[in-house]
């Protein structure tokens, strides 16, 4: 009769074993939950991650710049004159074809923020120009003179319009 008592004692002992363990991982991960719930964008900071632009103000060789996630972002109209000139990549030295750059021939959208040292650049002429160190840029954002060491950023965007795009990865399904 004991060997049968002790079996069955074995049986409920693996089953209490078994039962604890099921119970005390389901409590850890219950306590981890917040903690991890707290490593997620607040929602002012999702809301940075998005920026709608209403493009209808925006004059054929006129640039906007419109903030996103912190960073200037240069929106710019650009005439048939410089869309002929952004088709041209002579003399860049980091060559990338103008219509792997834009979606519209007609709008370009680049970060505004010089990849050699974050300064802001400004229009100049055919291009940009970098106040800090003097990169140039061409009207597809390409680096034709100076020590950038790349292009200007293309940030994530689409077209929801004619006359209205959004920026960020947030509103870019597929």
């Amino acid at each position: 009769m004991t060997e049968k008592h002790d079996a069955g004692n074995a049986k409920r002992r693996n089953f209490l074993i078994k039962a604890t363990t099921v119970v005390g991982g389901a409590g850890a991960g219950m306590v981890c939950l917040p903690f991890i719930a707290s490593m997620n964008p607040s929602s002012d900071v999702l809301a940075k991650g998005i920026t709608e632009v209403d493009l209808s103000g925006i004059h054929p060789g006129d640039t906007r710049v419109v903030a996103w996630q912190g960073k200037p972002v240069f929106v710019t109209r650009r005439t048939p004159e410089q869309i002929q000139a952004a088709t041209q990549s002579d003399g860049v030295t980091q060559p990338e074809a103008d219509s792997a750059r834009v979606q519209k021939a007609e709008w370009l959208v680049v970060i505004g923020v010089c990849t050699h040292m974050g300064c802001v650049p400004s229009r100049d002429g055919a291009g940009w120009k970098c106040p800090c160190h003097g990169s140039l840029f061409d009207e597809s954002g390409r680096v034709a003179r100076g020590p950038a060491p790349s292009n200007l950023e293309v940030p994530p965007y689409r077209f929801t319009a004619d006359n209205v795009i959004i920026i960020g990865e947030a509103q870019l399904p597929t």
